[in-house]
């Protein structure tokens, strides 16, 4: 079965970015590495939460943009504000969960309690739950959850 594997190009600080990663994920490890004859890391592989992920110091062509970001699903709010403050430090927060992090990469950190409460049948409660997502930066579950049963904060 093939697999399909994000990778990510870097100008030239590839492998302090994977450091970064793996300090944040304690369940991350380092794959595989493809070196120049200088030491310097050319591309390599990593692994975070099961997700396979290759980086290359490429060079300044490209940037990475919004268009493709890491959606990171979280059970608890713990775990939203444990990534959420380790990944926007050195980068800036967007909204509704987004973030980019210092290396310029784009992250959705959402507890799945979001989908969830979006995802209820009364589309008054569901509504109230994306308008009060959409005035969000770091998404909190318990904003969501006052919106969803229709109680001020």
């Amino acid at each position: 079965m093939p697999t399909i594997t994000p990778f990510l190009w870097f100008d030239d600080n590839a492998e302090e970015a994977i450091a970064f990663y793996l300090s944040i994920f304690k369940d991350g490890k380092i794959l595989d590495e493809h070196r120049h004859d200088d030491g310097k890391l050319f591309f390599g592989s990593f692994q975070i939460h099961g997700q396979k992920l290759m980086a290359l110091n490429g060079g300044p062509d490209f940037k990475f943009t919004e268009a493709i970001s890491l959606f990171v699903d979280c059970d608890t709010q713990e775990e939203v504000d444990y990534l959420w403050d380790k990944l926007v430090e050195g980068g800036r927060p967007v909204q509704c969960g987004w973030l980019q992090d210092k290396y310029g990469l784009f992250w959705q950190i959402i507890p799945s309690a979001l989908g969830e409460l979006l995802g209820d049948p009364d589309p008054e409660k569901s509504g109230r739950v994306m308008q009060a997502m959409l005035k969000m930066v770091k998404i909190d579950v318990e904003g969501l959850r006052r919106a969803y049963e229709n109680r001020a904060g």
